[in-house]
């Protein structure tokens, strides 16, 4: 991908040369029920380093003297390589189809932007003159999420749709084979049931369900082993199966709002604006409990998973766990050691993170001030 260069920081160049709601490994299990005398995964905390504020404002007099980090990354294997500039919010949703040389962001600013992935360029912008609150992709379809309504876009034959139903904002989004889940500002997730088109006036989405049991907004959803999660402003974690699309068990271990949710290998991984993220193991009554909470001393607003194949031997991978922190920073995580692997510094908080699909190491990240930062991860 050829990018525009980030101002202030020289491109670091890696050792060598995945959806963003869940990754899956058959790695070892090392997570054990909370209160079990098994000594829990090791934190690293001798590295800290501090972006200093006024290089990144581009007036730092000290040069090499100042004690501060003067870059937008830390970390050996991670590495800024360039940023996209025009939204004027938050960005909440980035999708890179797989295969594709487009880049997709929606922001609260009310706008889609199409990115040109060679020039770093913005191609298109598309006012919808509402705050765009989700953004994902699936195949050819582009869906944003607005307030009382979902868009849907076929990138390939130009068509574009609107699904009614949702009240309030549409917060989070999911796809599963043939059926399109949106999670809403009144706690519903509205399922629609996506048909084969025939022709371009036809509607292909159709409602199919509407799953209710949370009592405040759904912020996020994520699925993995045939089973939907979904997190809410009311703390708690929802377990559905998806074949009958019946809940199965909740799960209330957060005290505030949960704000994204991912899979990893047995697991599913959680964080809050309590400052904390919990890693839930299957119970054999079909519900979850804690298995590991790692503390932060912020709230954690985003999470995301990838694997990076290693260097010396590619069939080896690193499972990395990327954390949005109100510290305006990504932290960076192995699993299961919860070894710091780095950290990516943000001008505002980061909304949302995205990854290229594949092996590429790519990844996105948007910020509240519209900024989408592009770096690169390495192992």
């Amino acid at each position: 991908m050829e990018v525009v260069p980030l101002s202030g920081e020289t491109p670091r160049v890696g050792r060598a040369n995945h959806q963003p709601y869940y990754f899956q490994r058959n790695k070892r299990s090392v997570w054990k029920r909370e209160g079990d005398t098994t000594v829990k995964p090791e934190r690293n905390d001798n590295r800290k380093e501090k972006l200093c504020k006024f290089w990144a404002s581009g007036n730092c007099v000290k040069g090499d003297r100042c004690p501060f980090l003067h870059s937008w990354s830390h970390g050996d294997h991670v590495s800024i390589i360039a940023t996209l500039q025009g939204h004027t919010q938050a960005v909440t949703g980035i999708a890179y189809p797989s295969g594709g040389d487009k880049l997709y962001s929606g922001s609260m600013d009310g706008t889609l932007r199409v990115w040109n992935c060679h020039t770093g360029q913005c191609e298109r912008v598309i006012d919808l003159g509402a705050e765009v609150c989700s953004l994902i992709q699936e195949g050819p379809w582009i869906f944003v999420g607005l307030p009382n309504l979902v868009k849907a876009w076929n990138t390939q034959r130009s068509a574009e749709f609107s699904l009614d139903g949702p009240v309030g904002q549409v917060y989070a989004m999911i796809f599963d084979k043939n059926i399109l889940f949106a999670g809403t500002q009144n706690g519903q997730i509205l399922a629609w049931k996506v048909s084969p088109e025939n022709e371009t006036t036809t509607n292909p989405f159709q409602p199919a369900h509407v799953l209710e049991g949370h009592n405040q907004g759904i912020e996020c959803l994520t699925i993995g082993r045939n089973m939907l999660y979904s997190g809410s402003f009311d703390g708690t974690i929802k377990k559905w199966d998806l074949g009958t699309l019946q809940c199965l068990a909740t799960a209330k271990g957060h005290s505030r709002a949960v704000m994204s949710l991912a899979c990893w290998d047995n697991y599913l991984v959680s964080c809050s604006l309590d400052g904390t993220i919990k890693a839930w193991g299957a119970t054999q009554d079909n519900g979850v409990e804690v298995c590991y909470t790692h503390e932060e001393k912020q709230g954690v607003l985003a999470l995301g998973g990838m694997s990076i194949p290693v260097i010396e031997n590619e069939e080896e991978r690193h499972d990395i766990l990327f954390c949005s922190c109100d510290d305006n920073s990504v932290h960076l995580y192995e699993l299961p050691s919860f070894q710091k692997k780095g950290r990516v510094f943000t001008r505002q908080e980061a909304r949302s993170i995205h990854f290229q699909d594949g092996n590429g190491g790519l990844f996105f990240i948007g910020d509240g001030t519209g900024l989408i930062t592009v770096g690169k991860m390495t192992c």
